[in-house]
């Protein structure tokens, strides 16, 4: 196999709207948070190849739960995951800036922390190189497309860091979160910005993709920046809809308003 290869990312979906993306040349693979080990292995079979790593996000079960019974099958191929949280088979532990390097399929990728929906949630990220024609994030759930995850741990402030560092990734970098709750996500975007026309078009879209049983994933950070309410915290008609429901006049930073936008969605 050329080491130049370009590299495929194929979603296997799992539960009702999880996606486990996988990662492979043709030959060899990496698989992000497999909460389930039977999909991915009929997927690898299916397409005859062999997995060579598993890269998990963030401790929920929907993210971890088939990861032994992969390594049952695949014994001693690496296991990335966050520091401090609970990740059954972890080998290594991913922290901040680390770089990793992996030779098959060979992909360089860097590693943010990314606290919120959990405190231990990382993210990974892959600029163009060889075997990538365009940058990559794997972002578990911490943003979806059009939307974001809940703060079951974390705080407005650290979900409105952690977004901020993929705002500032290319604006080509596709988006790989890991459930399909797009048009739901965009039902409320479109209550928070209703004359986004970016967003109005989108929603057309998303909701033929998804008439023909197809993902809406991945995204792009630009996409994002246009139509994500939660990325666009900092905008008037963000800030003016967050103002309206809380009834605050004060909202003086983007996590104040993604504070109240979030409650907002938690309960629409």
């Amino acid at each position: 196999m050329d080491k130049n290869t370009l590299l495929q990312v194929w979603p296997i979906p799992a539960f009702d709207d999880n996606y486990i993306w996988c990662i492979h040349d043709g030959e060899s693979a990496l698989v992000v948070d497999p909460g389930d080990s039977a999909p991915v292995q009929d997927y690898l079979l299916q397409s005859s190849l062999t997995l060579k790593g598993i890269l998990v996000t963030h401790h929920h079960p929907d993210h971890t739960g088939g990861i032994l019974k992969l390594l049952h099958q695949f014994p001693d191929i690496p296991v990335y995951g966050p520091a401090g949280a609970d990740i059954p088979g972890r080998t290594i532990v991913a922290m901040e800036n680390d770089e990793i390097e992996i030779a098959v399929p060979r992909i360089s990728l860097k590693v943010f922390e990314v606290p919120g929906h959990t405190l231990d949630h990382i993210a990974y990220f892959a600029k163009i190189q060889a075997s990538l024609p365009e940058p990559m994030l794997f972002c578990g759930d911490t943003l979806f497309a059009s939307g974001c995850g809940r703060l079951f741990e974390g705080t407005p402030t650290q979900m409105t860091q952690s977004l901020a560092k993929f705002a500032a990734l290319p604006k080509n970098t596709l988006v790989f979160c890991t459930h399909e709750y797009t048009l739901s996500n965009i039902r409320f975007a479109l209550a928070v910005e209703p004359n986004n026309l970016n967003l109005i078009s989108w929603a057309e879209k998303a909701q033929a993709l998804r008439a023909q049983g197809l993902p809406t994933l991945p995204t792009t950070i630009g996409q994002e920046l246009q139509v994500n309410p939660f990325m666009r915290c900092d905008q008037a008609e963000v800030i003016a809809a967050a103002k309206e429901v809380s009834g605050e006049q004060n909202l003086p930073t983007p996590a104040h308003a993604l504070a109240v936008i979030r409650a907002w969605k938690d309960r629409f």
